[in-house]
């Protein structure tokens, strides 16, 4: 295959366009490639028919759900029928072994991708970390770095099996401990109230565990339910997980000495040892930042400001209007909305003087620097 021309501007086909994902993959194959892109869904009539993507698509994406891929795939292989030899077939799926060896089945290049976030705001993957499994790749090798570099992920190279392994860890057991503490609090709600009641009562790592929560409780439950239902590796996952915290709470029950040190023993330093001294350096590290952030949000004198003009010097000279209105900033943080607009949140000491705030922030508006979102 090595002496095959890969074109230059391939057509890509995007399998499951109508998906979360699926939208996005052709957002950023026309906008950031250039690329023409056809798609194919069930949920979409008015998507590309399948046959056309087996006809034209030179690179071939399967953006489907975990528990459909391998079959859909097989599909396309044997409809496929070795047109595909010479052109290049990925998946995004967040199981690996499955999909790629269905799509190995074909003639085609294959390589495995897995991005470890949801669908983003932002046109590429930028500091979001790919699972990358290159399986047979040759010919198209220098079109998939150029892929990657126009992603702008930060990419780790593995085997389907060790992803998979690995997922059982990252993905199914963090998921899984999170939905078994959803579980808890709703059984204390009628006692204690929700989470709403309990979040003024909040510590920084019972808010952080409450929004990893509710961010897998909001987004789509398909993909949750595969991770641990099309996971081969999950139960002995989950199992250990149940069996630590069996004895935790074996532990506490007894509630003696002898059982405390055990506690020390086993879940603190035990632990403490197998995570090593930079690990934990680290990770702590984090939290304190993590938790630096969360108060910053919680500021009450404070603007939000978005800058259409996305050109070098803007956010200079949103900083110089409070210089010359003699105001000083405790904080700034960037984010976006969901249609994707970058809004600056800006903090001031809770002592800042109001009229000289909402002087500034007139002076952006008034100014055409920027459009202020929200006012002390």
């Amino acid at each position: 295959m090595s002496g095959m021309a890969v074109p230059t501007h391939p057509v890509v086909g995007v399998v499951g366009s109508a998906g979360a994902y699926g939208r996005w993959l052709r957002r950023f194959f026309e906008d950031r490639m250039g690329l023409r892109v056809l798609g194919h869904d069930p949920a979409d009539p008015a998507s590309e028919p399948s046959g056309r993507l087996l006809a034209e698509a030179d690179v071939l994406v399967f953006s489907v759900p975990i528990q459909s891929a391998a079959r859909l795939i097989g599909e396309y292989v044997e409809r496929s029928a070795g047109r595909e030899r010479g052109r290049l077939w990925l998946d995004i799926t967040s199981i690996k072994q499955a999909p790629v060896a269905a799509m190995l089945a074909s003639r085609a290049e294959v390589v495995g991708l897995h991005p470890m976030t949801a669908p983003l705001k932002t046109p590429t993957l930028r500091g979001r970390v790919v699972v990358v499994c290159e399986e047979r790749l040759d010919a198209w090798r220098g079109w998939v770095d150029g892929l990657l570099q126009a992603l702008e992920g930060e990419y780790v190279r593995t085997t389907p099996a060790h992803h998979d392994r690995v997922m059982a860890l990252v993905q199914a057991m963090v998921h899984a401990a999170h939905l078994g503490q959803a579980g808890v609090l709703r059984s204390f709600a009628g006692e204690l109230g929700g989470p709403a009641e309990l979040m003024p009562y909040r510590s920084v790592g019972f808010e952080m565990d409450a929004a990893v929560t509710a961010r897998i409780l909001a987004l789509n439950p398909q993909v949750y339910e595969d991770i641990q239902f099309g996971n081969p590796h999950a139960v002995e996952v989950l199992s250990r997980l149940s069996q630590e915290i069996s004895r935790l709470q074996a532990l506490v029950a007894r509630g003696d000495e002898q059982a405390r040190a055990e506690f020390r023993e086993h879940y603190l330093g035990g632990n403490r040892a197998a995570w090593g001294e930079a690990a934990l350096e680290e990770g702590s590290y984090t939290f304190e930042r993590i938790g630096y952030l969360l108060a910053d949000l919680t500021e009450t004198r404070r603007l939000s400001v978005h800058l259409p003009e996305d050109r070098p010097g803007s956010l200079r000279a949103l900083l110089h209007v409070f210089e010359e209105h003699g105001i000083n900033l405790t904080s700034i943080h960037s984010s976006r909305t969901p249609a994707g607009e970058v809004h600056f949140r800006i903090g001031f000491d809770a002592g800042a003087d109001v009229d000289r705030l909402r002087a500034a922030a007139d002076a952006i508006d008034h100014g055409g620097l920027g459009r202020v979102l929200d006012r002390p």
